[in-house]
């Protein structure tokens, strides 16, 4: 079971974290620092970290226009850090099986919110009229409180009831549906995917695809480098100083670089350079074309 103090501070993070995506921003409204939170409070921050870094990655091409609704990242990686470790959930089943769908069902209760916000927005406009500051002060706060229940009543009643069918799921997924369980835990391991899928789909990525390739070859090889770093430090002190072979080893991982990846790299920029060269050449020829029409 949950103490009744994590299921306070959880409660009231999760009324914070929707105010400060609101009004404050000091990133706190974010699936990341929502799962470093929830992690703090549940006693296992790692947990924490790897659920709302992985929520964050698959909201990451989700965005808002308007007074539109998205899902509540924030509060799914909440819930699914705080059954992660309670319940012992492995943390990319809580992340498929509980994370994602709370952030969508919460979209009902943004909606909530945005009703009742509109009720205080409309005596706000009666007291400005009336020039009556002290109870407009009062009702643009009432406003914020809708928005804080919207997230915090939830997120209470699911930390304080829910625990006995979650722990029954988890219990099922790890025994008669475990088959059920692993494939959970590969959906939660694929997430971040659809985000950078949904990121790339609204980017323009094939007006600058030589960048994107380049991007991606260049992280890939400091990826191999901090490697190569980190186990030639190892090694070095597990050999007191003895450099002979630590060295030949990170020699042996930079000088491994496939050919494809030296290849990416040229065509990269390569195609930056056709593509810069390619302007002035235009420009060129509409002057040319201007000069002869006139």
């Amino acid at each position: 079971m949950f103490a009744w103090w994590q299921i306070l501070l959880l409660t009231l993070y999760a009324g914070y974290q929707i105010m400060d995506e609101l009004h404050w921003y000091t990133s706190a409204g974010s699936a990341v620092f929502a799962g470093m939170i929830s992690g703090l409070i549940m006693g296992d921050l790692t947990t924490g970290l790897y659920i709302g870094g992985s929520m964050q990655l698959t909201i990451l091409g989700v965005g808002t226009f308007g007074g539109a609704s998205r899902i509540d990242a924030n509060s799914g990686t909440i819930m699914a850090t705080a059954f992660a470790v309670g319940a012992g959930m492995d943390p990319e089943q809580a992340l498929a099986a509980i994370g994602v769908p709370v952030a969508a069902i919460l979209v009902y209760t943004d909606i909530a919110g945005r009703f009742a916000n509109t009720f205080f927005g409309h005596m706000c406009d009666a007291d400005v009229e009336k020039m009556n500051w002290g109870a407009y002060n009062v009702h643009y706060w009432l406003g914020a409180v809708s928005w804080m229940l919207s997230r915090m009543v939830p997120v209470f009643l699911a930390l304080a009831f829910g625990q006995p069918l979650v722990e029954a799921v988890t219990t099922a997924l790890n025994g008669d549906l475990a088959w059920l369980g692993k494939g959970l835990t590969v959906a939660g391991g694929c997430l971040p995917a659809v985000g950078f899928a949904i990121l790339l789909r609204y980017l323009p990525v094939k007006k600058h695809v030589a960048y994107l390739l380049l991007g991606f070859v260049i992280a890939a090889l400091m990826g191999t480098l901090f490697s190569g770093v980190g186990a030639l430090s190892g090694n070095i002190a597990a050999v007191n100083g003895a450099l002979a072979e630590p060295v030949e080893g990170l020699a042996g991982v930079i000088s491994n670089m496939s050919m494809l990846t030296i290849a990416l790299i040229g065509f990269a920029l390569s195609l930056i350079y056709y593509k810069n060269n390619q302007r002035p050449v235009a420009a060129a020829a509409v002057e040319e074309d201007d000069d002869d029409e006139l």
